[in-house]
């Protein structure tokens, strides 16, 4: 049995803190630093959490390896599973050109700007969010408005900010799928507390929103319906979080906030010829005047109706017993490793919940949008195939983080972290939000933010008596506004709109917001984290 110290390096917390956090200073620099590809600086920070593991903490090497490929086999199921069969049944309507008859229906919803920039990047981008992720919003979003006739930088940069209340359940839950595992805590209990926290940054994004489109004109003239859109976006996800399914959050909040926003009569209302003028200085595309049938409408939408009825019958409570007595659980082999106390750690087992996981529910609305769309079986096939190539080096990289944070959570480094950074006691809370930031904003990935940093935050919490499950989501929920300014971002941004080496300008544009939308959600945890805010945690 391999046992977990805390001050392995001299009898040292903070040297051995010190050692333990390399293999993350190692990623973030090579990221942020050097700008090496992901995958490579994945493998990098790997290899030198297996090198810290063996040489300063004493974990022997068969273990070191065997928690590094059990981090490798998580990322690849059940997290990228659910990538690759999300993204698949995007790329089906890609290829039946019903995503085409799917974005002319929102242009036709609204001829104000304003209200398309909500339509699109804020509802449709959130939809593609919980299907996508990965900087698919983001990219697809920019090139939709700029065919709507919006100058490509304010495209870009709407579609940027756009992109944070939906990306902590994005890509189907993976965020919080990951965030469960590497902490150990419940995923009703993580998604939980992000969606007592993420639902208010939808509150005011909507509204931000008008306001980077046409400043206090538009604020002025569409705060109703961005208001209405917000507070349906954020119902809904807080609704799904707590009481439905993490996966779903995302589908609900866009389908409910376009719903709500639409209802609203000043979203119909022409806009003024002043307001065009000023807005779309770009050349809308004649594409959008195509008329489609009814029915071809109606089978656009159903990709996004098949999954919403796949997760809500699998939360049947019949159903999902019988799912989940499909869960196969394995002694992982060459493992035996105990905490610091001596308790053997739950890494030792593995769960393999081979139909229950939302990447299986997934593929079965897959299945059934390929009937609906018309798509052949071979087709099908080889747009899934098609899809794991694309994927190819994004799937090196989350497998190459996860193995990363299995072998610092089980060797000890990050409860060394963790202890030594408790000692900023209360202000933690305040801390908690800016650590999962500044992870996403060097990783382009609250996914791997989460894998890197969750089980440290949890870590900290206890030590320092505050909330585990408030800390673990604060990494989660903090993390999404930092995903405006990753280069990650901002490169597909500049390259969907024909901007390319201009992401400085984007990131000058975007810095200010994403500061200041960390600010108010750092205030928000450390009110959760007192008896201010305390009676918002379930």
């Amino acid at each position: 049995m391999y046992v977990q110290e805390l001050e392995p390096v001299a009898g040292s917390l903070g040297l051995s803190a010190l050692v333990a956090a390399l293999p993350l200073l190692i990623v973030l620099v090579l990221l942020g630093g050097v700008r090496m590809k992901a995958h490579l600086a994945g493998l990098t920070g790997l290899l030198a959490a297996v090198l810290v593991a063996w040489l300063a903490y004493g974990m022997p090497l068969d273990q070191t390896a065997s928690s590094a490929v059990q981090g490798a086999a998580f990322g690849l199921f059940p997290i990228l599973w659910i990538v690759v069969n999300a993204l698949w049944v995007y790329r089906m309507t890609v290829r039946t050109r019903h995503f085409d008859i799917l974005r002319r229906s929102f242009g036709r919803l609204s001829d104000d700007p304003r209200i398309q920039a909500l339509v699109v990047a804020f509802c449709f981008g959130a939809l593609l969010e919980a299907l996508a992720g990965f900087g698919a919003p983001v990219a697809i979003c920019s090139v939709m408005l700029v065919a709507l006739g919006f100058d490509p930088v304010r495209a870009a940069v709407v579609s940027l900010v756009a992109n944070t209340a939906p990306v902590a359940f994005g890509a189907m839950g993976t965020p919080v799928v990951t965030l469960a595992q590497v902490t150990g805590l419940p995923l009703d209990d993580v998604a939980s507390v992000v969606g007592r926290q993420t639902p208010l940054l939808a509150l005011v994004v909507p509204l931000l929103l008008v306001a980077l489109v046409d400043g206090r004109r538009g604020l002025r003239e569409t705060w109703i319906p961005a208001l209405a859109c917000g507070v349906a976006f954020a119902v809904a996800q807080f609704a799904a979080a707590n009481y439905v399914s993490a996966q779903l959050a995302d589908i609900g909040a866009a389908l409910l906030g376009a719903g709500a926003l639409v209802a609203v009569p000043h979203a119909r209302r022409p806009a003024a010829e002043p307001v065009r003028a000023a807005v779309l200085t770009g050349v809308r595309s004649e594409e959008l005047d195509v008329h489609d049938p009814g029915r071809e409408v109606l089978r656009a939408y159903a990709p996004y109706a098949l999954i919403v009825a796949v997760f809500s019958v699998a939360q049947i409570p019949a159903v999902k017993d019988w799912l989940a007595r499909a869960t196969q659980t394995y002694d992982w082999p060459f493992l035996d490793v105990a905490d610091p106390e001596g308790n053997p750690v739950g890494g030792n087992v593995f769960s393999w919940p081979i139909v229950s996981t939302g990447g299986t529910l997934v593929l079965f609305a897959g299945v059934a949008t390929a009937v609906v769309l018309g798509v052949h079986a071979r087709v099908a096939v080889r747009e899934w195939v098609a899809t794991v190539h694309e994927l190819r080096f994004a799937i090196l990289t989350v497998t190459s983080v996860l193995a990363l944070a299995y072998v610092m959570n089980l060797s000890g480094q990050a409860a060394t972290i963790g202890h030594f950074v408790a000692a900023a006691g209360a202000g933690l809370a305040f801390l908690s939000p800016v650590l999962g930031w500044f992870g996403v904003a060097v990783s382009g990935s609250d996914t791997s933010a989460n894998a890197l940093f969750g089980a440290l935050q949890v870590t900290a919490a206890r030590e320092s008596g505050l909330s585990p499950e408030l800390l673990a989501a604060a990494n989660s929920s903090g993390g999404v506004l930092g995903k405006m300014i990753s280069p990650q971002n901002l490169t597909i941004a500049c390259a969907a709109v024909g901007l390319a080496g201009r992401e400085g300008d984007l990131l000058r544009k975007v810095l200010p917001w994403s500061l200041g939308l960390l600010l108010v959600m750092c205030l928000i945890v450390v009110g959760q984290s007192t008896a201010v805010l305390g009676w918002m945690l379930p």
